[in-house]
């Protein structure tokens, strides 16, 4: 049987590794203001094309409210995106990608495919599925 009594310390690892693999690129691009946790947000407002509610971001990335709202104030400062009051609702507020936040997909499509590359080297397709799975199962039972 495996030993699996270190498996959180090597997912963190991997993480450790992927973030430096993600800052690199970032660096060699000239792109700052931008960290690898940064990512779900940018990728989903990059498949907007519309502003949307931040209750939306939350929900597509699945991180804590307070999270997602430090995010979003970063990404503004930097100038990758911007956001507005609702004007019917003034609890609503919604984010949308500037010009400057737009001009991110090529390079972020480029290094998410270097990671990908990277992660995955000559795993199989089945294979590559499998870990999918098996990670999902670990996540759903962490969650229970």
């Amino acid at each position: 049987m495996a030993d699996t009594g270190g498996i959180v310390g090597q997912i963190a690892r991997i993480r450790e590794k992927a973030n430096a693999l993600i800052e690199r690129e970032l660096r060699n691009r000239g792109i700052k203001g931008i960290v690898p946790a940064h990512g779900p947000v940018l990728a989903f407002l990059l498949q907007q094309n519309r502003p949307v509610p931040i209750r939306a971001v939350v929900e597509s990335v699945r991180r804590v409210k307070s999270t997602v709202t430090v995010t979003v104030s970063t990404l503004e400062r930097h100038g990758y995106l911007r956001k507005s009051p609702s004007e019917t609702d003034a609890r609503v507020v919604y984010v949308e990608l500037t010009s400057k936040g737009r001009g991110l997909h090529e390079d972020f499509e480029e290094i998410s495919r270097a990671l990908r590359s990277k992660l995955y080297g000559d795993l199989s397709e089945s294979a590559r599925a499998q870990l999918v799975r098996q990670l999902d199962k670990i996540e759903k039972n962490l969650s229970e």
